[in-house]
């Protein structure tokens, strides 16, 4: 088995049907477990390409607020990076073909510890892994070993990653590129289109794998936009928000929760098939 299988395959679709990949973030586990389950499960048929599921975190360092506090919403609801691979599990039992990438942050991997999660990760169906703080320089740490497990290990390239350090960036990375469109935190500010294409553009000079672009992607006319320039569009903290604004008094899930984040999901889902 190759690294991201399922990422390669379904890359090659898109490329087959010519158009962009969505891609989907949500915090795993918010705003409560059961309820993040019934959306996960609802994003193929609403339109998702590639499912990124944040591994709740007490200290989400590259996250905006809106990421932040669902993950202090799953936290509080009792979700763990076990019940997040349970999740996963649950979700293959329906879908074998989406990609599931995991985004998210060392700590709770290397508490878990890192080779047992790499093997429950696999077993659960994962597809890839994005740890934003595990720098190209500790390879050896976790990415490479996820190799060794069959998962794809997916690199964030950014508007300061210069000729220099791409390479280094680029060199053992799998499944696809994740390029951080703005400089800041998610969902800081809305990408400059022109520019997000040359930075596409530049980085695809020095790799053959597809181009994800996310951070600060809101709406479908956003989406439509970066995609005409991308291989995906990644879309997150517009969906955190619609379960946020979803929530009631109580903070717990309100009747159009799922609903609400799945009916954004089919339009921009839409936008990018170009209907």
């Amino acid at each position: 088995m190759t690294p991201g299988s399922r990422i390669e395959a379904r890359f090659a679709k898109l490329r087959q049907e010519g158009r962009p990949g969505l891609v989907t973030f949500l915090t795993a586990g918010d705003p409560d477990p059961e309820t993040s389950a019934r959306i996960v499960a609802g994003l193929p048929a609403a339109g998702a390409d590639l499912i990124e599921l944040g591994m709740p975190f007490s200290d989400p360092m590259a996250d905006g607020p809106v990421i932040q506090v669902a993950s202090q919403r799953a936290l509080a609801a009792g979700m763990t990076l076990r019940k997040t691979l349970d999740l996963v599990r649950r979700f293959r039992e329906s879908d074998t073909a989406t990609p599931i990438v995991l985004m998210g942050y060392y700590n709770p991997i290397y508490v878990y510890p890192a080779d047992r999660f790499l093997a429950d990760a696999r077993d659960a169906g994962v597809d890839g892994l994005i740890v934003v703080d595990v720098p190209p320089e500790a390879d050896e740490e976790l990415c490479l070993p996820a190799r060794d497990h069959g998962i794809a290990f997916i690199r964030l390239a950014t508007p300061t990653t210069d000729d220099k350090r791409l390479p280094q960036v680029l060199a053992n990375a799998s499944g696809f590129v994740y390029y951080v469109s703005i400089t800041g935190i998610t969902g800081a500010a809305a990408p400059v289109v022109g520019d997000v294409h040359a930075q596409v553009a530049n980085i695809k000079k020095h790799t053959q794998l597809p181009i994800a672009v996310g951070f600060g992607v809101r709406t479908p006319e956003q989406a439509k936009e970066i995609g005409s320039g991308a291989d995906a569009v990644v879309v997150g903290s517009a969906l955190v928000t619609k379960i946020m604004d979803s929530l009631g008094p109580d903070g717990r899930a309100g009747p159009s929760t799922a609903s609400d984040v799945l009916d954004l999901v089919k339009s921009l889902a839409q936008a990018l098939r170009g209907s």
